[in-house]
């Protein structure tokens, strides 16, 4: 993580840094340039009005007026005739006219121009204002000389300046480095901690409430994970219980009887009674079996739904015909209710499966003498089946967790009750998987309803 929170700073930095300095360098080069043009502009206007004057009232007087106003400036000023000598100077010596001579110009000129504008390596901007007197043909320059010492000293104050703002920008970015470090990098560290408890098997994690953003959505992905995570492995050793409570059960009664029906001192009746209690245990493991595998299958989806058309009241009075032996035994009546004769599609051993299942809990759950009674209706393209029966019923606040692996209402696993907790999860399963979906609807005492639409 201490990685992460450099690489971020490296890169906001980088990012940051390189934005200023260009922005810093845009900014430098704009007000140096402004700065250079306005000195060029001041010395032409300043060249332009002393000619101008000059050429009015061309005089000695005049000439010296017009050195006299540039004594003590930043600017020097020379007159001179055609040829470059010089008539009048503001400077008392002549070393101003070392940075003259390179410039001069060989022809005469017809219009004011900059003669030296290499501020850098000289210590003075030359312009040459030309000159020529009507009345007698005389000829001449005003020549300009300006002082680049009032650039160099803005170039330094800039330098200086933004010398300034550039390491105020690194502490300001330290600073927003360590801000970054604390807002966003701790929650990550914790997130990270979290996650590897998560993967030792501790799911008691508790992470921060954050703002909705990235890392609020992260840290609740993270927390919900957890909570899903410590309830899967309570729902997994619940499941693993109680799948080792049914199992044993149909064994200890095998492995019990098979002992006593294998002695020589009992009679033949007494061991076909117990060799008929070990073909009912038989069947009962056989089946909890099947449906482990059913689940296994499901949860893996590696089982297939092959659906195809049937016509609806004759394939729910072949599957009435098979339980009705056993409803009879019980003293039970079960009924089938389809007005409107048409045709189902679905899968007909999945869907077989399903109602076989709800039947057999309607059987278990009901009291004798008392009826079931199966629906098989058409609403919009659904098929709509519902199992009725007039039982115990169910408690409303078992209703939630009767789908539920393993899960029963009655807590205590009696055999006379019967049932694994697994049938109704596979019915589940197997309605879900055709695209369908269950609801039940129980008054205690007084029977429950299944619907089930697809």
């Amino acid at each position: 993580m201490k990685r992460m929170s450099t690489k971020l700073a490296v890169y906001f930095f980088l990012t940051v840094f390189v934005m200023e300095a260009f922005l810093m360098l845009y900014l430098h080069q704009s007000i140096l340039t402004t700065k250079i043009n306005e000195e060029f502009e001041r010395l032409l206007a300043n060249g332009s009005n002393h000619r101008d004057v000059l050429v009015e009232n061309y005089s000695d007087a005049t000439m010296d007026h017009i050195v006299l106003m540039e004594v003590d400036m930043d600017r020097e000023v020379i007159i001179t005739d055609g040829r470059g000598n010089v008539m009048k100077s503001s400077q008392r010596d002549s070393s101003i006219l070392h940075d003259l001579t390179p410039v001069w110009p060989e022809d005469f000129l017809e219009r004011d121009k900059i003669l030296n504008g290499d501020w850098k390596g000289s210590s003075y901007l030359i312009s040459a204002h030309p000159f020529t007197i009507q009345s007698t043909g005389q000829e001449g320059y005003v020549v300009m000389f300006q002082s680049t010492y009032p650039i160099e000293r803005l170039v330094d104050q800039l330098n200086f300046h933004f010398g300034i703002a550039g390491i105020t920008s690194i502490l300001v970015l330290f600073i927003a480095y360590l801000a970054l470090s604390k807002i966003l990098t701790r929650p990550l560290i914790r997130m990270k901690e979290a996650t590897e408890k998560i993967n030792k098997g501790d799911f008691k994690v508790e992470l921060p409430k954050l703002k909705q953003d990235e890392l609020g959505e992260l840290s609740s992905a993270i927390q919900t994970l957890a909570n899903d995570l410590a309830r899967l492995k309570k729902e997994r050793n619940e499941f693993l219980a109680s799948v080792a409570h049914e199992l044993s059960t149909p064994l200890t009664y095998l492995i019990g009887y098979t002992k006593v029906a294998s002695r020589s001192d009992i009679s033949e009746e007494e061991r076909r009674y117990y060799l008929s209690i070990l073909t009912e245990e038989s069947e009962r493991l056989k089946e909890l079996v099947k449906n482990l595998l059913d689940l296994a299958k499901m949860d893996e989806n590696s089982f297939t739904i092959t659906k195809s058309f049937f016509w609806a009241d004759a394939y729910f009075q072949n599957i009435l015909n098979l339980v009705l032996p056993a409803f009879q035994m019980k003293g039970l009546t079960i009924t089938l209710n389809c007005p409107n004769d048409f045709q189902i599609y679905a899968d007909p051993l999945r869907l077989e499966q399903i109602v076989l299942n709800l039947l057999d809990n309607a059987k278990k759950y009901s009291s004798a003498h008392t009826e079931v009674t199966v629906t098989v209706s058409q609403k919009s393209n659904h098929t709509i089946i519902s199992i009725a029966d007039r039982g115990l019923g169910i408690p409303s606040n078992e209703i939630p967790f009767i789908f539920d692996k393993l899960y029963r209402v009655e807590k205590s696993r009696a055999r006379s009750l019967g049932g694994s907790g697994i049938g109704l999860a596979v019915v589940k399963e197997l309605v879900e998987a055709h695209g369908g979906h269950i609801q039940v609807s129980s008054i205690l005492g007084q029977g429950s309803t299944f619907t089930i639409t697809i």
